[in-house]
């Protein structure tokens, strides 16, 4: 799990930009090249790069060299500890959400049987 404070920082700043974020959904699907992942984009192939970079840096892709190909693998340890650290609030959430639905039913329930007894 990510538990250093800058490391959760690049990495969410990194998914803010929705293009980083389409980056991050076409590789979960396979490696790509960087003209490979610039070709829905109107942008230009270094603004992609550049994209690439900050995912570089937040540790959520990398790049191999295969001969002439540089591509660019989705890094799923990385994401997977993103996940976890959301996860933890998240069962909290639950947790809490699940206790107060069982003082709404023992309330109905008590409200109920009293109604019976009327």
């Amino acid at each position: 799990m990510i538990s250093d404070s800058t490391a959760l920082d690049s990495a969410f700043l990194a998914l803010a930009d929705p293009v980083r974020r389409s980056i991050i959904a076409r590789l979960s699907r396979g490696p790509a090249t960087v003209n490979e992942l610039a070709e829905p984009f109107e942008i230009s192939k270094q603004a992609v790069s550049k994209h690439i970079q900050v995912l570089e840096q937040a540790q959520l892709v990398t790049r191999t060299r295969d001969a002439q190909r540089r591509p660019v693998h989705l890094n799923p340890a990385r994401l997977e500890a993103l996940t976890a650290w959301i996860d933890q609030y998240r069962l909290v959430r639950e947790g809490q959400f699940r206790n107060l639905d069982a003082v709404l039913q023992s309330s109905a329930g008590q409200r109920g049987a009293k109604a019976k007894e009327k």
